[in-house]
């Protein structure tokens, strides 16, 4: 692994380690299929790139890629013509489902065991593995989804709150309520903790045993990205000038504490992404700065310099061995470590 300085008065620069990669399109997320990068574009495609930045192109919509979640394995996409599509580490695309009314695919969510849900105005879908395909419709539109990490439960964001769905049970949906509207959501990864982001400029939680709420508030703009640590002891989000990380190490959670924040610039955390096995974090900025930074003391590298479009994906490989990175307008690029 690369070293950090700890102390050291400059950013020490890794910039000369990048290999770039022109997308040539605008990229909305990025993620790994095995040891290829995948950058989502807003439209149509995805484009899957090689260790060595070979680049292929393959046509997963026939309008806009509105949502995407992916487990290594597969990348499952929703889009504006009603299709919801994954596509796997082989180039190969499926066709996993299409909206009977031709609703745009907005929020899509991935099980462990494979199971996937899906979502188009009020209602939530989910597809076991064995194909079975259950639906929920919540009050307001669906804002975001996400499955807990142990069992078959998911959770639907929309306005006012979040309704937790065991879609294998006949029990009425639990109902955690909190005024305002939620977008994305997520468990932490030991169950104890649904965390989601809001229209205004704040997260908010709740302990799961006692549904009791953490409010997570004191951000200057909307928070659009969320990454769990390797071990699940703290939550790294965008939305400020700093990456914002809230301790999830205890029983309470957040509760009466206060965030780190690290890696401060003069503009707004536009991604972020935690390391799948260390405590260290890639951090993209609304001016494409690009910082790895580790968490213990702070200590910052420089993976690409500002003067671009906004960062609007990271990703490591499940082995922590490679970042992929892509603004807004397509200029991507690899950093092996």
């Amino acid at each position: 692994m690369t070293s950090f300085e700890p102390g050291a008065t400059s950013i020490t620069s890794i910039t000369d380690r990048v290999r770039p990669v022109a997308i040539g399109a605008p990229v909305t997320s990025v993620h790994f299929l095995g040891q290829r990068a995948a950058f989502v574009g807003a439209e149509e495609s995805v484009a899957l790139v090689d260790e060595h930045g070979e680049i292929s192109r393959t046509s997963v919509h026939s309008g806009g890629i509105l949502c995407t979640a992916s487990d290594g394995e597969r990348i499952v996409m929703g889009g504006d013509d009603g299709k919801l599509v994954a596509l796997d580490a082989k180039g190969k695309i499926e066709l996993l489902a299409t909206d009977a009314k031709r609703r745009w695919i907005d929020n899509v969510a991935l099980h462990s065991d494979g199971a996937f849900a899906w979502s188009a105005g009020k209602t939530a879908f989910v597809r076991s593995v064995k194909g079975e395909e259950k639906s929920l419709d919540v009050p307001s539109t669906v804002g975001g989804l996400a499955f807990a990490p142990k069992g078959l439960r998911l959770a639907v964001a929309h306005y006012n709150g979040v309704t937790l769905w065991f879609p294998n049970m006949a029990a009425k949906p639990e109902f955690l309520e909190w005024a305002g509207s939620h977008l994305g959501v997520t468990f932490s990864p030991d169950n104890k903790f649904l965390v989601t982001a809001m229209h205004e400029p704040a997260l908010h939680g709740w302990r799961l045993a006692d549904s009791r709420h953490m409010r997570m508030s004191g951000y200057p703009g909307r928070v659009r990205s969320m990454s769990w640590s390797a071990g699940g002891k703290f939550l790294a989000t965008s939305g400020a000038d700093t990456v914002i990380l809230w301790p999830f190490a205890s029983k309470d959670g957040p509760m009466g504490k206060e965030p780190a924040m690290l890696a401060p610039l003069p503009v707004r955390a536009t991604a972020v992404a935690c390391h799948p096995k260390q405590d260290i974090l890639a951090a993209g900025y609304e001016d494409g700065t690009i910082l790895l930074v580790r968490v213990e003391d702070g200590g910052e590298l420089l993976v690409r310099r500002n003067g671009t479009p906004p960062v609007a994906g990271l990703a490591w490989n499940a082995k922590g061995t490679m970042l992929a990175f892509a603004d807004e307008e397509g200029r991507a690029g690899l950093l092996p470590l």
